[in-house]
């Protein structure tokens, strides 16, 4: 599938609860799925710097595909890394680089959260475009 199928795929979902607090739960037990990062690599060089939560990315390159996993100390946190993990990991890089994430504001994701968690987001994104952009300059 490609990142755009699986951001509409998310965004469907999301549009068929009534509300923030169905949704909210819906992120929370995409937390519980979220492939979990490896405890070598929950290390200070894979957490994200400006999230309000700990949160831990570490990604691996397998056939010119990155795979991401993650974590967080965090339920809500977790279940937002869970929802772009799912979007970005197992996809080419330059594919996770040119994608947009307006996905994001059409879930309402960004207006629910508080500040400290929204900046958190565009930190989270910010990360996985990072990764995509080293992993794409070792195949060149």
């Amino acid at each position: 599938m490609s990142i755009e199928d699986i951001q509409n795929e998310i965004i469907d979902e999301f549009s068929m609860f009534e509300d923030w607090e169905e949704r909210y739960q819906y992120m929370i037990d995409l937390g519980k799925d979220l492939p979990l990062i490896n405890d070598q690599y929950k290390t200070d060089s894979n957490i994200i710097k400006g999230c309000q939560s700990k949160v831990w990315v570490h990604a691996e390159m397998n056939d010119d595909k990155i795979e991401f996993t993650a974590d967080s100390d965090a339920i809500i946190t977790k279940g937002i890394i869970a929802i772009l993990i799912r979007a970005f990991s197992n996809q080419h890089p330059q594919d996770i680089i040119d994608a947009n994430t307006d996905f994001i504001d059409k879930i309402g994701l960004k207006e629910h959260l508080s500040p400290t968690r929204a900046n958190g987001l565009v930190s989270m994104v910010k990360q996985l475009k990072m990764y995509a952009i080293a992993y794409q300059t070792q195949l060149k």
